[in-house]
């Protein structure tokens, strides 16, 4: 696994060129396609409701179905949540950057496709491409795996050009994705800690690891 993470770093920076150009697309309002530590995922600009709006239609995504966002540091939290729950922080320690979703509620007025309920999901990826393309632009994208709704996610750049052609603007190529497996999805709110979507990180061990930190909070 080491091997694979200098690989992507070393990756990274020769890949500098195309993450300004999807950088570029993505500011402009454009639909990027990039790898991650799980899936090829679709990125536009969170703070562009048009653009948010032109993924959902790409996708095929119902409005209820909220995309998440990917946040390249913690300092960009405040960005999307607002007031940041203390509760948070064991768990971002733990798992972030890494394949786990957290849903909380947020008083930030962001696009209604990445709302449900006041609450929006979050995840801070272990990919330095991924994160290095959100620094460039300057603030969080969205990280909605590169597939039409109900279809496998596509783990190369050929099979997002296969999937998805002419609806993406821009696909940063960087081989194939780490993973394969979609995140792990955790909402907390005043009514718990709830696994909404089992992924790369198992629940049993994830609410394992919250009642964990609960007794020795």
């Amino acid at each position: 696994m080491e091997c694979c993470l200098w690989t992507r770093m070393y990756a990274a920076s020769v890949y500098d060129r195309r993450v300004e150009q999807a950088a570029h697309v993505l500011a402009e309002g454009g639909i990027v396609a990039f790898p991650t530590d799980t899936v090829y995922g679709l990125g536009v600009d969170v703070f562009n409701g048009d653009a948010v709006k032109r993924l959902q239609a790409a996708k095929g995504r119902q409005a209820d179905a909220p995309f998440p966002i990917l946040i390249a540091g913690m300092e960009q939290l405040e960005m999307v949540v607002q007031p940041v729950p203390p509760e948070l922080d064991p768990l971002t320690e733990k798992y972030w950057p890494g394949a786990l979703t957290l849903v909380v509620p947020t008083s930030v007025p962001l696009p209604s496709a990445l709302l449900r309920d006041g609450q929006v999901g979050v995840r801070l990826p272990d990919d330095p491409i991924c994160r290095r393309l959100i620094v460039k632009l300057g603030h969080p994208i969205t990280g909605t795996s590169a597939n039409m709704s109900g279809e496998p996610p596509a783990m190369t750049a050929d099979e997002v050009r296969r999937m998805l052609g002419h609806k993406v603007d821009y696909i940063l190529d960087a081989g194939k994705a780490q993973g394969g497996t979609p995140s792990t999805v955790l909402s907390l709110d005043s009514e718990g800690a709830r696994v909404l979507r089992e992924g790369a990180i198992p629940s049993d061990v994830l609410l394992k690891t919250i009642k964990s930190l609960r007794a020795t909070a």
